[in-house]
């Protein structure tokens, strides 16, 4: 029997197409639900990703915490003394405009001088390359129990009905058809995903933001060219070309993104040995290597729908955005995880089919609000780097005027991307069936600001106990009804609950900081840490309450 005509086949509850960081995410916490999971990636085990994704958001970080691999990703990146700042130069190695103040990470927990340390939150982001963040999500999840991973695996073609999906696909090292028997399929398959084309989900919205011609390259002395305290990010802006450069490895290897301008139309239409010259502000003696090239093209489209029936569609394969504030692959993330619990909910047992339809409800609203703050951040960006004034570099009273000027303008529009806690803490979700809303409506929230709040819909708001632990590691992994006078009965709904095998967690709250956050004895917060319902006494139909929050509602 040749290898060609020997035929794998595979059982699991879930198959997740693509091994990225959204898939990745998605596999290690539906197995730690309980979920049997297959991903099936096209590369070789190992094999890196593109140099892309610097930055994980705080509430990326709150996810990777309850994980557990939140450590061993803090632990990676720059150099524990690397400072995480952006700093805006004329070049790299020219005069510094103004410096937004991020820390390095060994001050990450203490230092709150900056303007994102405020935070309320006991995960603060972290600066990390992708080509780092990638290995350790593949080896937590590949060390996690329920999960297999499938290298070198296509999935084909997929057929679905009433009760389950069966994917074909083909081992590409041996040519071995691989069969996948599963409950539910979900494409994290990037851009280019053939599963969103599978399902049939159009992508729309405005096709091309910016063209940016990016280098990945290696530059042992390029940090010894400079006097200035190297910076995680340096933005370098001159009449003659403007882009920046990431810090890779923090010592010589770094990604230079050049914003080609409008009527640059091919990424090879401008000179990239000029280009890099010119951004950096070095001359021909400069020696350098570029590993790889990595242009893309900013985008702002939004697929139609989420879902067909038992398959779905994660991250880049449902939206694709300029990555301003760094959050396409956390937004994909944000996706995963509530798509995760909405799943394993369905798949244990206790959620209804409709708790699923909450998915599509949730996220697509949330996709086209980030994805228009990114878009309208990246045009003012624009805006920016075509208005720099030509005597910027001038030596005179004049020159430093100009310099004065652009730094002060460029920190206050680009804090609010690089210290988002908008973006990371002020969504809500204002149309879902599964939130018992009260008529309350959620406060506003803009890319930099929000204001904390229990309103249904909301993120949980974050609290230190009195006994020195987060909120967050205290509450259960399913829905915590978090109780502020301990007085209040709460057996009732316990009951509802036990009665319709909701897992739910009752937890006293004790915290001089509750108070101000929290104005109702209850508030039932769910698996992914959103408010589903508050009250001061539970609802004389607790059996409705619980049958709301497990998808029975759907209208």
């Amino acid at each position: 029997m040749t290898l060609r005509s020997q035929a794998q086949v595979l059982q699991a509850q879930v198959l997740i197409v693509g091994a990225g960081p959204v898939g990745l995410t998605l596999a290690t916490d539906l197995a730690q639900r309980g979920i049997s999971v297959v991903i099936a990636e096209i590369r070789h085990r190992g094999e890196p990703p593109n140099v892309k994704c610097n930055h994980v958001s705080a509430r990326t970080m709150e996810i990777f915490r309850r994980l557990g691999v939140a450590k061993a990703i803090r632990d990676a990146g720059l150099p524990a003394n690397h400072a995480n700042d952006v700093s805006y130069r004329t070049t790299f190695t020219g005069e510094e405009l103004s410096r937004i103040h991020i820390p390095a990470r060994q001050d990450r927990y203490t230092d709150q001088s900056g303007p994102d340390g405020w935070w309320p939150t006991p995960e603060p982001p972290h600066r990390i390359n992708q080509i780092y963040l990638e290995p350790i999500l593949f080896g937590h999840a590949e060390a996690t129990a329920g999960i297999q991973i499938l290298s070198r695996t296509r999935i084909d073609e997929f057929t679905q009905n009433e009760g389950s999906v069966r994917a074909e696909g083909v081992n590409l090292d041996t040519d071995g058809k691989i069969t996948i028997q599963c409950e539910y399929m979900i494409g994290c398959d990037g851009g280019r995903s053939a599963v969103r084309k599978a399902i049939g989900a159009k992508l729309s919205g405005t096709d091309v933001v910016g063209r940016v011609q990016s280098t990945y390259f290696r530059a042992p002395d390029l940090l010894s060219r400079t006097g200035n305290i190297p910076a995680w990010a340096t933005f370098s802006l001159n009449p003659r070309r403007s882009g920046n450069v990431y810090a890779i490895d923090g010592r010589e290897t770094f990604l230079m993104h050049n914003y080609l301008r409008a009527d640059e139309t091919d990424f090879e239409s401008v000179d990239r040995d000029w280009a890099l010259r010119t951004i950096l502000g070095v001359g021909p003696d400069f020696k350098y290597e570029i590993i790889s090239k990595e242009d893309w093209i900013g985008r702002r489209l939004v697929a139609d729908k989420f879902r067909d029936r038992r398959v779905f569609i994660c991250g880049d394969a449902s939206h694709l955005w300029i990555p301003m504030a760094g959050y396409g692959m956390n937004a994909g993330i944000a996706d995963a995880m509530n798509l995760s619990w909405l799943l394993a909910a369905r798949l244990n047992g206790w959620g209804e089919e409709g708790v699923l339809s909450a998915y599509e409800a949730e996220r697509l609203p949330i996709t086209e609000q980030v994805s228009r703050f990114a878009m309208n951040h990246a045009l003012a960006l624009q805006k920016e780097r075509e208005g720099v004034p030509p005597g910027i570099e001038d030596s005179g009273p004049e020159g430093v005027q100009a310099r004065a000027a652009a730094g002060r303008a460029l920190y206050d529009l680009n804090v609010k991307q690089y210290c988002c806690a908008g973006l990371n803490f002020g969504y809500f979700y204002d149309a879902s069936p599964l939130i018992a809303y009260d008529g309350e409506t959620a406060p506003s929230y803009a890319m930099d600001q929000f204001t904390p709040s229990t309103v249904p819909g909301c993120r949980t708001p974050h609290l230190w106990l009195d006994d020195g632990r987060s909120l967050y590691d205290a509450m259960g992994p399913e829905y915590t009804l978090l109780r502020l006078d301990p007085r209040a009965d709460a057996s009732s709904l316990q009951e509802a609950a036990a009665h319709r095998g909701v897992p739910l967690a009752v937890l006293d709250v004790q915290s001089p900081e509750a108070t101000r956050l929290y104005q109702h004895a209850f508030v039932l917060s769910r698996p992914d840490q959103h408010v589903a319902w508050r009250g001061d006494r539970i609802p004389e139909d607790a059996l409705a309450l619980i049958d709301r929050i497990r998808g029975c509602c759907t209208a």
